[in-house]
């Protein structure tokens, strides 16, 4: 009973934290220019490593506090992908800027308890889970995902 009323209280915490973004850091947002990841290199005080693979670039920032974002830009420039993982939930109101209204509303219509959020709306994809101390998720547009990348490699 206690255990079942922690997962009930975690969940709930999870949630509040998804859509209101307490925790603030800035990042790029989907659909954003690539030129805003030097910025949020220096809102968020972090490293930035850079990695061209086929088709598109991972610029993974790692925060002093242990949070790690990936921004998955396209030849065109845009961010068409994020993930997060760490300690702490970033702010997914700055991660997924102009989609983060369609994120909130379909994550206050979902009805889990004690597992993952996912979200797979027209338009926009959203999967994250994690207890205190180890969160993690992703975020794409499945249009703007350039052809030759698989869903599966965003994380």
């Amino acid at each position: 009973m206690l255990l079942e009323a922690w997962k009930l209280n975690m969940r709930a915490w999870q949630i509040g934290v998804l859509c209101f973004g307490l925790v603030s850091a800035a990042y790029a947002s989907l659909g954003d220019d690539v030129r805003t990841v030097q910025s949020d290199q220096a809102h968020m005080k972090a490293s930035l490593k850079t990695t061209e693979r086929a088709g598109y670039v991972v610029h993974e920032l790692q925060s002093q506090s242990g949070v790690r974002v990936r921004e998955y830009v396209s030849p065109a420039g845009r961010v068409f992908a994020v993930a997060w993982q760490g300690p702490f939930m970033p702010d997914l109101r700055n991660l997924l800027g102009t989609y983060f209204e369609q994120f909130s509303q379909a994550a206050k219509s979902k009805q889990t308890r004690g597992g993952p959020l996912i979200i797979h709306e027209p338009g926009l994809v959203v999967e994250s889970g994690g207890h205190m101390r180890s969160f993690f998720g992703r975020a794409y547009v499945p249009q703007m995902v350039p052809e030759n990348v698989r869903a599966e490699s965003i994380r």
